[in-house]
């Protein structure tokens, strides 16, 4: 019988589960003193209605082949996919503090060989969405049900690579293919728009064949009812949800910098960044 996490006997909310997720990175982060926290911050509620709502997966068989795959194109989100997995049950929580050190589990940029749960390794950007494609098209071979959800970011859409692979999916109509774009609009040197703008980003999937939505990324109600509309569609084509997240989210003071692409905390701001995410801890 397929394990989901929603299924996993506990009562604890969604909202709990993302508030988890930020205080797990915001751990993680201060090992390094610097990170991709931003990321890890506005991506923690795609995360929790991820691995807690949408997700079959086994946290004590990550290799369980009726699993619905999670890739991370992103290889420099590994930060964030490491704190769901740590919340999901899928990595040990004692690990933390190894993150980012020599022979952890936890590189700075996501590797399959080092961490279970990591599928594939990102980082190279604009690989994710061609690997989700190839295995949707073994898992359709093998008659197996499993879905593959490719998190990729806006700044991929810049990539050629990437609509090849929009072009792919539609053309095979794998209906077991859900892509999450996180659009927060920002990259190294500033925002993702004013490098090379994606809009209409909604229309655009659209018009090559996706079932595509638009939601707010933060907004755990409105993530649960697209992630669920994109599962239940009945057309045979691949599914896009467009996040609209904010980086840093949760923390006023680092939401509030104008780069928050790779951040630098100094050691004192830690502490207040975690008060800030524990007073606002859901009931």
């Amino acid at each position: 019988m397929d394990t989901r996490s929603v299924n996993d006997g506990s009562n604890t909310s969604l909202a709990m589960r993302a508030w988890q997720i930020r205080r797990n990175a915001l751990l993680m982060g201060e090992v390094q003193g610097q990170g991709y926290i931003g990321q890890a911050l506005g991506i923690a509620d795609v995360l929790a209605v991820s691995y807690f709502h949408a997700l079959a997966y086994r946290a004590q068989d990550p290799e369980w082949e009726g699993r619905d795959r999670f890739l991370l194109s992103i290889g420099h989100y590994a930060i964030a996919l490491y704190a769901a997995l740590i919340e999901a049950g899928v990595l040990p929580e004692d690990e933390i503090e190894t993150y980012g050190m020599d022979g952890s589990r936890m590189p700075m940029s996501g590797m399959a060989a080092y961490s279970p749960g990591m599928e594939i390794t990102g980082g190279s950007l604009g690989h994710g969405l061609g690997i989700a494609v190839g295995m949707c098209l073994g898992l359709k071979r093998k008659r197996n049900p499993a879905f593959v959800y490719n998190l990729l970011s806006d700044g991929e859409l810049g990539e050629g690579s990437t609509w090849e692979a929009v072009m792919s999916a539609v053309q095979h109509k794998l209906d077991n293919l859900i892509a999450i774009v996180d659009f927060n609009d920002q990259q190294a040197d500033g925002k993702s728009t004013a490098a090379l703008c994606a809009e209409p980003i909604e229309e655009k999937w659209a018009a090559f064949g996706w079932f595509a939505q638009r939601v707010d990324g933060n907004d755990i109600p409105a993530l649960v009812a697209a992630f669920d509309a994109a599962r239940t569609h009945a057309e045979p084509r691949p599914r896009a949800i467009i996040c609209q997240t904010k980086m840093c989210k949760g923390v006023p003071f680092l939401e509030d910098r104008e780069i928050t692409h790779f951040v630098r905390v100094e050691p004192e701001e830690w502490a207040k960044a975690r008060g800030i995410l524990d007073a606002d801890k859901p009931a």
